[in-house]
């Protein structure tokens, strides 16, 4: 009988923290051989130029003044939802519910416009918007951590599920307030009076969502790095028992953050109804809170690394849709770019974690 007994050819270990130079730069390596796959896989699909293809992409989003203030306005809503997740991911609470925390922000925003737009001051009434807002997303965020701080409950479930009911509350609403009756929507809100409508800074009616974006952006990272509670989430997020042995009421971290977090995404909700849509649906989102927990994922839950990840999504998702118009392809075309690019990006969170090594020389085989 023969046993073949030999060293692995290789193994997998993980690495110390690497230099944050090293890892952009195996991020940016990745970004590059996926450019270069989806390069040779668009010469042999199609025929066509691929650097002709990257230009049109980068076209789609920002190839006019008016295409790269929407891009920039969507980078910031995307950003700012990523923003309110992270608290609660460094804090290893698994808050996959941003999706119905958005959706109530804008319910609490959209309710005060219908019910109040004739009745209050517009002062007045935007404050109670933003009030409305950031309470009703809190709660929403709020429910599933005293689930969690109490009886520990799965978080994860608790709050995918509080989406569902959070779009249930909405579709509600909306056949409430629908105009006209029976079309299924309500359509403007108060566009007559433009009562509620959140103003617009220095005449352009995309800067306002970019400006809060970038003061969350620096809020976040210093409350996070630089504030007691920051400190707190983070040593909750590496293990529970030791925030305990050194005294932190880990429920009452939980609660609380769960309360930033849900409120920040009411004011991505709030931003969406009062500052750009000016109405609420159910898809209002467009899936924009669970592309937000890839975002924070791959910046490693740096706010300041959000700004590219979420640049990065916003380009391939509005670029990649100007693919199929300037060349003719079919508009899977585009997605499968989209999957090559964000597979090679995830992908390369593996080498940044671990590292490979191969073994010497080859072992000998023995005979029994």
């Amino acid at each position: 009988m023969n046993n073949k007994n030999h060293e692995p050819l290789f193994h997998v270990s993980k690495r110390d923290a690497l230099p944050w130079q090293k890892a952009w730069a195996i991020r940016g390596a990745a970004i590059l051989a996926a450019l270069i796959v989806c390069g040779v896989i668009t010469m042999i699909t199609t025929g066509d130029n691929p650097i002709s293809i990257y230009k049109t992409i980068f076209q789609g989003a920002f190839g006019s003044p008016r295409k790269s203030w929407v891009s920039c306005q969507n980078i910031s809503i995307l950003l700012l939802i990523s923003l309110a997740l992270t608290p609660a991911f460094k804090m290893r609470f698994w808050n996959i519910g941003g999706e119905g925390q958005i959706l109530m922000g804008g319910l609490g925003a959209a309710a005060c416009m219908i019910c109040l737009g004739d009745k209050v001051p517009g002062a007045v009434l935007i404050c109670l918007m933003v009030v409305s807002s950031l309470t009703a997303g809190a709660v929403w965020g709020l429910i599933p951590a005293l689930f969690k701080a109490k009886w520990n409950t799965n978080e994860t479930l608790a709050t995918l599920m509080m989406n569902y009911i959070a779009i249930q509350l909405v579709a509600y609403y909306i056949i409430k307030w629908e105009v006209p009756k029976g079309s299924g929507k309500i359509g403007i809100i108060n566009q007559n009076t433009n009562a509620g409508w959140l103003p617009q800074l220095f005449g352009m009616k995309y800067l306002l969502p970019i400006v809060v974006a970038v003061a969350a952006t620096v809020l976040m990272y210093i409350y996070l790095n630089y504030s007691k509670q920051g400190y707190e989430i983070s040593v909750v997020g590496e293990s529970e028992n030791t925030a305990r042995y050194v005294g932190i009421k880990v429920e009452t971290v939980i609660i609380r953050t769960m309360l930033i977090s849900g409120a920040l995404c009411g004011l991505a909700g709030l931003l969406l109804v009062g500052g750009i849509n000016h109405t609420i649906t159910t898809t209002i989102t467009d899936g924009q809170g669970f592309t937000a927990v890839m975002v924070s994922w791959l910046a490693k839950f740096n706010p300041f690394a959000m700004i590219f990840t979420s640049f990065l999504i916003i380009l391939l998702g509005r670029g990649a849709g100007g693919i199929s118009t300037a060349f003719g392809l079919n508009q899977s075309f585009a997605d499968i770019i989209t999957g090559i690019i964000l597979f090679f990006i995830i992908g390369c969170e593996f080498f940044i974690t671990y590292k490979i090594s191969f073994r010497k020389k080859a072992g000998k085989e023995e005979t029994v």
